[in-house]
């Protein structure tokens, strides 16, 4: 599927992979601003809107990619799983422009956090391994840059399509479809990870879920790591989560009912995101210890000389 000679490499295959990270978030924005719709569409409970929720990219959905595209991106390859993920990502989104029932939705909304989910896990070890050493974090930044950016044009497609209820909305989920598109055409000259490329010390046949559970688990530093990126993912969805599906309705509850206002809110606050995002981390973390990025407190000392 690689054109000869017209391989992507440096910034642009940095881009193109990170763009999973916004239609991915996009999902969920679409999600979330359609949600009240399709329940009045479909006469849903509140039972079925929390399934939709909560089986989408939002939580479950995208938990059971990420178990699954773990794995499967280590034992083949990087780009098998940003490459097949985007096909069934625009098949999930496809069921969603195109549903005409709830069971029809739900589907598109599991296949859509799935394939989500094993993105993520794709992209995020593309970029950090591709990466110049010197560069490192403004290119694993980007990524999150695009995760915000997201939501911010997701929420302003949501107040420029408003006037036209669910349509609007299958239009919002078109749109995602139209980029899905375009960056897995774009993704078709990327090469695989060269880190994985050129690995040596395990055969391909030999890896499995439970050889890559063991090598997880059995070092220290793998521990240490796992814990922390706990604590913060973990900070981190409990608002992510709030922010991208149920901030709405929080606003209703909190009596700021025009959903108008709420989403431009929600463009203001992801904004601010994009740029802490940039400048705050994509331009300093490659020039300043990133221990003290994340604590505040100065550790040059364990961090000098280290990439």
């Amino acid at each position: 599927m690689v054109r000869s000679g017209k391989r992507t490499t440096g910034w642009r295959a940095t881009i193109a992979v990170a763009m999973s990270n916004y239609i991915e978030a996009g999902s969920i924005i679409a999600i979330a601003t359609s949600l009240s719709l399709w329940q009045e569409r479909f006469g849903l409970d509140d039972l079925a809107v929390g399934l939709l929720a909560s089986l989408s990219a939002n939580a479950f959905g995208a938990a059971l990619g990420a178990a699954i595209g773990g794995p499967l991106c280590d034992r083949y390859g990087r780009k098998f799983i940003y490459t097949y993920d985007l096909l069934l990502y625009m098949f999930g989104v496809l069921l969603a422009v195109f549903a005409v029932s709830y069971g029809m939705l739900l589907t598109g909304f599991v296949l859509t956090g799935i394939a989500v989910g094993a993105g993520v896990t794709a992209s995020w070890t593309y970029i950090a391994e591709e990466a110049p050493s010197d560069q490192r974090a403004a290119h694993v930044g980007t990524a999150q840059l695009a995760w915000s950016i997201g939501p911010m044009v997701g929420y302003l497609l949501a107040v420029v399509v408003a006037p036209l209820g669910l349509l609007g909305s299958r239009l919002i989920f078109a749109h995602l479809f139209v980029v899905a598109f375009v960056t897995w055409w774009v993704r078709r000259g990327l090469a695989e990870s060269k880190i994985w490329a050129s690995r040596k010390e395990v055969p391909n046949n030999q890896i499995t879920f439970t050889s890559s559970l063991r090598g997880l688990f059995s070092k220290k530093v793998n521990l240490y790591a796992m814990i922390f990126l706990v604590g913060v993912y973990g900070l981190w969805n409990a608002v992510a989560g709030q922010a991208g599906i149920f901030q709405p309705r929080v606003y209703d509850a909190a009596g700021f009912t025009s959903e108008s206002e709420q989403y431009l809110v929600q463009v203001l606050l992801w904004g601010c995101t994009s740029l802490a995002t940039y400048f705050g981390f994509m331009r300093l973390a490659d020039r300043v210890s990133r221990r003290w990025l994340y604590s505040r407190v100065p550790c040059s000392a364990s961090w000098r000389g280290r990439r």
